[in-house]
């Protein structure tokens, strides 16, 4: 096993009506216009920040997978009706940032996934309601007094997030939310909220293999596939990878 680099941060979720305004040019509603997405990115510090699954129509879900951790995750029905949007809105964690962390060194970004994630959970009061604070208010450095309705069905606590969240994380953010606005005009809006913790975009472990074979560097007739192999990044990619290694499996078989 080794680490890899992954990417952590939080949802951002807006009323999908804003959404269409700012990417139809018009607030003009048409009947016939599906629920707009978006997909923004920029670079700070050479430090990628980005937004990851998009939902429009969407609404944000627990995705936590052990006790005492809150992990948020994004979904669109197939009508894409939701009328809020929701996005991941992360940053890119690398060595550097968790090179104190105390684990052996494979598992020191999984380590640091797990700190955060857990420190959600304590934050909002040790249920799977989600820390939370108004945009406007992340950049401002005030608390939220009152949050604006959310998708998330478990419910939301106002947390200063701009203290809570890590440096590493926090700073970059608040940056990319400048950048973010001049893309999008309206972007940065009392109506926005930031939901933690958006941090299992991929894997923060990955096992290494051959690019040309597709099998562990060590070990044949073993492929490491997929998302939890940390070879992919979503839905799509994953299909891809699994696409790619099953081909090298079976000319592998077929020797």
């Amino acid at each position: 096993l080794e680490a890899k680099p992954f990417s952590m941060g939080v949802r951002i979720e807006h009323p999908q009506s804003l959404i269409n305004e700012i990417q139809y040019h018009t607030k003009i509603k048409h009947k016939n216009l599906p629920a707009a997405p978006y997909n923004l990115s920029c670079q700070v510090d050479n430090k990628g920040i980005y937004s990851f699954c998009m939902c429009p129509g969407g609404i944000i879900v627990p995705a936590a997978t052990g006790p005492e951790e809150i992990v948020v995750n994004g979904m669109s029905l197939s009508r894409r009706d939701s009328p809020f949007a929701n996005s991941g809105f992360v940053v890119t964690v690398e060595e550097n940032d968790w090179e104190k962390v105390d684990a052996e060194k494979e598992f020191k970004g999984l380590v640091l996934q797990t700190q955060l994630e857990k420190q959600c959970y304590e934050l909002a009061g040790r249920t799977q309601r989600a820390p939370a604070q108004r945009v406007t208010d992340f950049l401002a450095g005030t608390i939220t007094q009152k949050l604006p309705d959310s998708s998330y069905i478990p419910g939301l606590t106002s947390i200063s997030l701009h203290d809570e969240l890590p440096e590493y994380i926090a700073s970059y953010l608040r940056e990319a939310l400048h950048v973010f606005n001049k893309k999008m005009r309206g972007y940065i809006t009392e109506q926005a909220i930031l939901v933690a913790t958006e941090s299992r975009t991929s894997s923060p472990v990955r096992i290494p293999r051959n690019s040309e074979t597709y099998m562990h560097v060590e070990t044949d007739g073993l492929f490491p596939v997929g998302e939890g192999a940390g070879y992919a990044g979503g839905i799509v990619s994953s299909a891809i990878d699994g696409e790619n290694s099953a081909k090298a499996a079976a000319a592998y078989l077929s020797k």
